[in-house]
């Protein structure tokens, strides 16, 4: 397993749509480890693979906290088939923002439909953290960032900063 270059916004690739995955191989399974190896060490609880350069329709989660198991999710294709009127707000940050943060409102229940790295079919209902992480990683796959859901102001300062951290030195930008 590899650790893989996380690109920092604002960059063309994450907000390009991604593609479909055709079929599930091992040249997928290794970007998967590769993403969860990424995320871990980063640290993080999502990943999708716009973020580490690769336009495929891929992410990885683990919400498990503090001294709890590790349970990552390697998810390939996924596709909300249902999600809930009422709405739920969480401060979301993101791996391609490095340390900034903002209040996001989401759906507060989703079901995803996913293959998993074996190329079988899934459905989940998720709800709480695990629906906003995969909306969050789902939304990438889309070429929308976070931030596309704050309003134009907060979106403009959290860009400012990154750009100041660039400068400065603070930020390596991925290429």
């Amino acid at each position: 397993m590899a650790i893989l270059p996380i690109l920092v916004a604002p960059h063309p690739v994450l907000k390009k749509k991604a593609a479909p995955v055709a079929e599930v191989t091992d040249v997928e399974r290794k970007l998967l480890d590769d993403m969860l190896e990424t995320m871990y060490d980063a640290p993080g609880i999502g990943l999708a693979a716009p973020q580490v350069g690769v336009s495929k329709r891929m992410l990885v989660i683990d919400i498990a906290r503090g001294d709890e198991a590790p349970q990552p999710m390697k998810i390939v294709n996924p596709e909300v088939i249902e999600a809930s009127e009422d709405m739920a707000t969480y401060e979301e940050g993101c791996l391609s923002f490095p340390d900034q943060f903002a209040e996001v409102k989401r759906p507060a229940r989703a079901r995803i439909r996913y293959l998993d790295e074996t190329g079988v079919s899934h459905e989940i209902d998720a709800d709480g953290l695990l629906a906003t992480c995969i909306q969050h990683e789902i939304d990438h796959l889309d070429g929308v960032v976070f931030v596309d859901h704050l309003s134009q102001l907060k979106r403009a300062m959290i860009l400012r900063k990154l750009q100041k951290m660039k400068k400065q030195g603070r930020l390596a930008a991925a290429e």
